[in-house]
């Protein structure tokens, strides 16, 4: 079977770009956006770039009554050179099938998606702020389309990736925050969605966060969904914990998802010859190493923010202020060294980047 062809039809009239200085997150959109439909006589057919402009869909779509979705995130980063930068977007593509396996939705051609989205930065390239800290969010997701209210996979889906210009994580520099342990609500299990970037995973979180919220803290440290001991992830992010020179992550036990800067920094410390292991740790364990003082750092690492320092922990009825709620030294070299890499200020010795013509 040939590869579609991605037809292009260019928006007439072109959108003002948002003050860079000024940038939140998800707020604004660019010119364009691609789409892409499947059917089970077709498969994925018809890609194309069209102006972005609202959906419509059927009352009875599927994914309006039981969130057959998965989604992404990545961005593209302009360089000190001027040149467009993606940072690994091969592993996002990779992710989604792996998402979209779970969600019982279709495999895309990897390898094409990624050809499908060069074009598209390359068409919205002066979307892509320059400002420091600034980038283009790239959101791919997929959607259940058949208007059937039966509960079984859709027959029908629509792909479409949207394109939103957005500020510093940090506009005055990374600060460790507070978190939660949350030990009532859980976010997954083994065996469940949490391996998996759909849409359930995120709003079943809500309510957790609004309780760390009115408590003062910024996010929620999620603990095991069965024993209520083992530590998962933080907020939305990966998490690591630097203990006596040794960084630890939680293992990918099946209810945790890959995180793609959490591959990305294992990697970096290894190359480092930093220890760093992947495996179960308990709140107990924390505990015991802040008690012992050799709790040295602790963050969490997600596309949006890179790299988050935890200043402070609230577990049960103890509160453990970690590094004086400084950003240690380790989760500063991390941010500063992934983040140049992002943006083309250090060469990268990885291969991880993408430059788009």
């Amino acid at each position: 079977m040939s590869e579609p062809i991605l037809d292009i039809t260019q928006s007439p009239h072109k959108k003002a770009k948002p003050d860079p200085e000024h940038l939140s997150f998800g707020k604004v959109f660019t010119d364009h956006m691609l789409t892409m439909e499947f059917s089970r006589d077709k498969g994925w057919h018809s890609p194309q770039i069209v102006p972005y402009e609202p959906v419509s869909l059927d009352p009875a779509a599927m994914i309006l009554h039981y969130g057959q979705t998965v989604f992404e995130g990545l961005k593209a980063y302009r360089g000190a050179d001027n040149q467009i930068l993606l940072f690994r977007p091969k592993k996002n593509f990779e992710r989604l099938n792996r998402s979209s396996d779970r969600m019982s939705i279709p495999p895309v051609n990897e390898e094409l998606m990624l050809e499908y989205l060069k074009q598209l930065i390359s068409l919205e390239k002066d979307w892509v702020p320059a400002a420091e800290g600034t980038s283009l969010y790239i959101r791919p997701f997929i959607i259940a389309t058949e208007p059937n209210l039966a509960v079984a996979p859709s027959y029908s889906y629509t792909l479409m990736i949207i394109l939103s210009p957005v500020g510093s994580y940090y506009p005055e520099g990374i600060h460790p925050v507070s978190i939660n342990v949350e030990s009532e609500y859980t976010r997954a299990v083994r065996g469940g969605t949490g391996t998996a970037k759909t849409a359930g995973n995120y709003s079943a979180a809500y309510k957790a966060q609004e309780r760390a919220t009115e408590k003062g803290h910024a996010q929620v440290l999620w603990l095991d969904g069965v024993e209520k001991k083992y530590i998962e992830e933080v907020g939305s992010m990966n998490v690591f914990f630097k203990i006596k020179g040794e960084v630890i992550t939680p293992e990918l036990s099946g209810s945790i998802l890959e995180g793609i800067t959490r591959t990305s920094i294992i990697e970096m410390l290894k190359d480092w010859k930093i220890p760093v292991s992947e495996r179960k740790i308990t709140m107990e364990e924390i505990h015991q190493a802040y008690e012992e003082g050799t709790l040295e750092e602790a963050f969490g690492t997600g596309t949006a923010a890179v790299i988050s320092p935890i200043g402070e922990l609230h577990w049960e009825d103890k509160a453990m202020v970690i590094n004086h709620r400084q950003t240690g030294e380790l989760s500063r070299s991390l941010y500063d060294t992934l983040t140049s890499i992002q943006t083309g200020k250090l060469e990268d010795p990885y291969g991880w980047t993408i430059k788009i013509d």
